[in-house]
């Protein structure tokens, strides 16, 4: 359970302002017009830590109404599925799952489930369940694979707009980043009109490890915990899952330059994708005119979209958001002890403070 009674608060709320471009309302994925996030939390006994976060692209039957999508793999140690069909086919249709390693296939098995349930899908024979996962069995006791099908329906259901729940919650729960408690963080950045006026959502699961760096400032380094520090005990393997929506209308193609652009993000925050370290990102669009319909009889499709020399704004959008994503996952999350009377402490957030000042890393 947590540890620390402190309030939390997002790195944007303490002067740490990553980036030129401004988030939208919510700062966070759902700033994309029509993306619910939902979220199911487990936290039981002294071992159960874990959980299932579900991205939905639009509030209809997304299965009848695809969306363009793509996947970029920074390091394959990873059990994604979906991802083949996404790289085939260049769209998504079922929302986005992510949960721990070993619940991977049975949240796969779910998403089918919820896609078949739906009236209008009543003659469908094939599926493309898409999920994404990261190791949480440091502090939750993973081989009990606790997380069943009703919590996937139950997060399908809890799906919303507008604030996204951040920290120790849903696929984050057992999560650990950079040497200090991880979780589910979000972010946004919204294109100025003449760039498009674009906005580009970020939702990061973190539980990967490397050389803590915010905002430019050594704060792992100053902490004297990070990867290959001495003899310190340090998990720098774990994965990270890095989900992009935006409302630009952008092919498969474009979709997959902005993933990768997401990586240099990763890099950023003091990251090196590990040797065991599923690094995986997956971006779609929500734009009008582009959703893929099933079965439709049309030989051709004429569609809008951005061109190629207009990328760079929306290149810069992801890198930005999702850094500030990360830092908010760290920020947000709650200590905590788990299995086998394991404990993670959270980021110490005043120690941070003094380190950023020191280097002149956040507005005051």
């Amino acid at each position: 359970m947590a540890v620390n009674g402190e309030a939390q608060h997002r790195a944007r709320e303490l002067g740490i302002e990553p980036g030129i471009l401004k988030p939208g309302r919510w700062n966070a994925i759902t700033d994309v017009r029509g993306v619910m996030v939902g979220q199911k939390t487990l936290i039981s006994g002294d071992s159960v830590r874990t959980g299932v976060t579900v991205i939905m692209p639009h509030p209809g039957n997304i299965f009848k109404e695809k969306v363009p999508a793509a996947v970029f793999v920074g390091n394959g140690f990873g059990k994604a599925v979906g991802f083949t069909q996404i790289e085939e086919l260049g769209n998504l249709e079922t929302p986005i799952a992510l949960t721990n390693t070993l619940n991977t296939f049975l949240v796969a098995d779910a998403l089918i489930d919820y896609i078949l349930s739906i009236p209008e899908n009543a003659a469908v024979r094939s599926v493309n369940p898409v999920v994404g996962e990261t190791n949480d069995g440091w502090l939750n006791d993973i081989r009990g694979r606790h997380v069943h099908s009703a919590h996937v329906q139950e997060a399908i259901k809890r799906a919303h707009t507008g604030a996204v729940q951040e920290g120790s919650v849903g696929a984050g729960t057992g999560t650990i980043c950079m040497g200090y408690k991880g979780g589910i963080g979000t972010s946004s950045r919204v294109l100025p009109g003449d760039k498009g006026g674009y906005t580009v959502g970020v939702l990061v699961q973190t539980n990967f490890g490397g050389i803590l760096t915010i905002n430019g400032a050594p704060v792992g380094e100053e902490m004297d915990n990070y990867y290959m520090a001495g003899d310190l005990p340090y998990t720098v393997d774990g994965s990270c899952m890095i989900v992009i929506a935006t409302d630009a209308p952008l092919s498969a193609r474009n979709l997959e330059r902005l993933a990768k652009r997401s990586f240099l993000a990763f890099g950023r925050v003091g990251s090196f994708s590990s040797n065991g370290s599923g690094d995986y990102s997956i971006a779609f669009s929500t734009a009008d005119g582009l959703r893929i319909q099933y079965g439709d009889l049309e030989i051709e499709r004429t569609v809008t979209e951005v061109s190629n020399s207009h990328m760079s704004p929306l290149f810069l959008a992801v890198v930005e958001a999702t850094e500030e994503a990360i830092y908010n996952s760290l920020f947000m999350a709650t200590g905590m002890k788990g299995h086998k009377g394991r404990e993670m402490k959270a980021l110490p957030v005043e120690e941070t403070l003094q380190i950023l000042d020191k280097y002149n890393a956040r507005r005051k």
